[in-house]
């Protein structure tokens, strides 16, 4: 079979026999992130975040689009929690938006913004929900980006203290705690070719701030640790690409191994290994960063679980004429794969060998699927249900995967579906929908989709096999 070639389609496994394969304590959730379904911007004391300010920019995002209403999860919370609490999820991540705790960023606390999430916290364990929470999903508040926001080593800082605040009002009741959302997105995305906040064009500043990002991550770690119940969980979420060749050639062997040291190591091997990937920054044509001394061994302090973020793979050939990073091609059409909205491919199979990979080469104590799912072009018909088969499809085939993986050893605690609800998808506005849960945005009407009825009931036959 060509390397790139997808394989055949693994039959489908009875729901009853795929819950099954998953431990009693395993956790089925779902996801959200503060911006992309909060709004009310400007209520109870939130300072602006850099996002504010991106989605306010004429021309980055999707027709302006911006998260000032998104999905009024604001005012709309007891009833999203109840309609999570109806499909059955056992567990909710969530993320905090650190300009409703902290308006600048440090400082003077708003008290009004811890409210609101201790009350979320409360209304998710009344419903038996196990709350998970992310103290950073992108939304720095931007009185620190006018300080330098991540290329300023001082907002690790500030971070950790935030961290602390938050952890002494939530962490007797918080069972898991995320530090930093997918910091290769904030370093690279936001700082390196500026398609997201604060929207930078620098790689330089991308290797910068993805160093404070993660000593952010470090010197928050045992702060949060103080300050919560002792069976408080402590972990990071990574966004990993699996990268495959296109061919054989010794070309593209190069290519992949630069690829997934840019993709997936950059930030993995300090938290794990200690130690930035050798040659990652000459890879990059930028120099490594202002490393202190003690940096490393704090971004390295063992955490309990690593928070798994994935969607897809990427294939790539070795192309001596390209002007592209990292001088590899990209293959963008693999023959006979399915496509997501995003562009993406679906590939179940990068997910278990994913999986694995962190266990087996980096020993992760336990792991969680933090992020999964698919964005495709849903239609509401005004009935009482949104069909949406290739979600349905998508996230049958990645539980099938996430069960190999589990087969195999991993040491896999819980999966969270992305997402609950449709929302503001960063860049991309409103014109994407990854939800289980149709929004329709001019009535903030919540309609459930095939995917989430399916996901529902297959949470039911999990709980019905460990009965």
């Amino acid at each position: 079979m060509n390397i790139i070639e997808q394989p055949q389609s693994r039959t489908d496994t009875d729901m009853a026999d795929l819950a099954a394969a998953f431990p009693p304590d395993f956790l089925w959730g779902t996801a959200t992130a503060a911006y992309q379904v909060e709004g009310a911007t400007r209520e109870d004391g939130r300072g602006p975040s850099i996002w504010d300010q991106f989605a306010a920019t004429p021309g980055k995002t999707y027709h302006g689009d911006s998260g000032d209403i998104a999905d009024d999860h604001y005012h709309t919370m007891p009833q999203d929690v109840a309609l999570m609490a109806q499909l059955g999820m056992g567990a909710y991540r969530f993320s905090i938006a650190w300009p409703r705790i902290l308006p600048d960023g440090k400082g003077t606390v708003n008290a009004r913004g811890l409210d609101f999430y201790d009350r979320l916290v409360d209304t998710l364990l009344a419903h038996r929900i196990t709350p998970f929470a992310t103290l950073y999903h992108w939304d720095l508040p931007l009185a620190l980006q006018q300080d330098g926001g991540w290329l300023n080593r001082d907002t690790a800082s500030a971070f950790a203290d935030y961290a602390e605040i938050v952890a002494r009002r939530l962490g007797d009741r918080v069972a898991g705690w995320i530090t930093q959302n997918e910091p290769w997105c904030s370093a690279f995305l936001g700082h390196g070719i500026g398609i997201h906040a604060p929207g930078l064009h620098d790689l330089q500043a991308a290797v910068n701030a993805g160093h404070h990002i993660l000593l952010s991550h470090g010197l928050a770690v045992p702060r949060l640790r103080a300050a919560s119940a002792p069976t408080a969980q402590v972990g990071i979420t990574l966004n990993f690409t699996p990268v495959y060749p296109a061919d054989e050639s010794e070309e593209t062997q190069h290519c992949v191994e630069r690829s997934d040291m840019f993709a997936n190591r950059w930030f993995l091997d300090p938290l794990y290994r200690g130690s930035y990937p050798e040659g990652l920054f000459e890879n990059l044509g930028a120099k490594p960063p202002a490393i202190q001394d003690g940096d490393l061994a704090a971004i390295a302090v063992p955490i309990d679980f690593l928070g798994v973020n994935n969607y897809s793979r990427s294939v790539v050939r070795g192309d001596a004429t390209t002007t592209a990073l990292l001088g590899c091609e990209i293959i963008t059409s693999v023959p006979g794969a399915r496509y997501t909205a995003m562009g993406w491919e679906v590939y179940p199979q990068a997910l278990t060998d994913l999986i694995v990979r962190l266990h087996r080469e980096y020993h992760v104590p336990a792991l969680f699927i933090t992020e999964n799912g698919a964005a495709f072009a849903d239609e509401w018909n005004g009935d009482s249900l949104v069909s949406d088969p290739q979600r349905v499809e998508y996230l049958r085939e990645h539980i099938q995967a996430a069960a190999q993986a589990l087969q195999q050893g991993a040491p896999l605690r819980g999966y969270f579906v992305w997402s609950l609800l449709d929302n503001f998808e960063w860049a991309e506005g409103y014109s994407k929908r990854f939800g289980i849960v149709y929004v329709d945005y001019a009535t903030q009407r919540r309609i459930i989709k095939e995917s989430g009825h399916w996901y529902s009931r297959f949470i039911a036959a999990f709980r019905q096999a460990h009965a």
